[in-house]
């Protein structure tokens, strides 16, 4: 019999079982206060309301760039297409400068904008929340821009 207790539930195993669950990938981008863009990989994006339009993800507070994220008012979600693999690793890093290289524009909320075949929305902050390790963000959508048909990366895709 399962023992009902969170303590026996290690990180590992728990990262093991939801690595099976089909989820998307997407980029998350803002702005810091100080000007300079922040940007990480998430896969824990998800819907929370049509009405009005919320959504959340959820950012490791071990990410260099938790200030932004504990601090931004604004962010933009890129939902990426399977042609959009090749920012994965990059965002996904630790440290240096995700954007370098990169052409980016700016979002209607001001977020970093990023060329992709995907869709991005862009979020005014709704609502952080304590989540242990993680930060929850939920972002009023403001406006979507994109492709109306394309091939979602999944991490499935990316695990191949």
């Amino acid at each position: 019999m399962a023992t009902l207790s969170p303590d026996t539930i290690a990180p590992g195993t728990l990262r093991g079982v939801m690595r099976r669950w089909m989820t998307g990938v997407t980029v998350v981008t803002a702005a810091g206060t100080d000007g300079r863009p922040a940007g990480l990989v998430s896969n824990s994006f998800t819907s929370v309301s049509l009405q009005p339009p919320l959504v959340s993800w959820c950012a490791d507070r071990g990410s260099r760039a938790i200030a932004t994220w504990s601090t931004t008012e604004a962010f933009a979600v890129h939902v990426l297409a399977e042609s959009d693999a090749h920012l994965v690793p990059r965002f996904a890093s630790r440290g240096g400068d995700k954007f370098a290289g990169l052409a980016t524009g700016q979002s209607a909320v001001g977020a970093p904008s990023l060329a992709i075949a995907g869709i991005r929305l862009d979020c005014r902050l709704w609502a952080r929340y304590d989540g242990g390790d993680h930060l929850i963000l939920v972002g009023q959508v403001l406006a979507i821009d994109g492709a109306d048909e394309f091939d979602p990366l999944t991490l499935e895709h990316l695990n191949r």
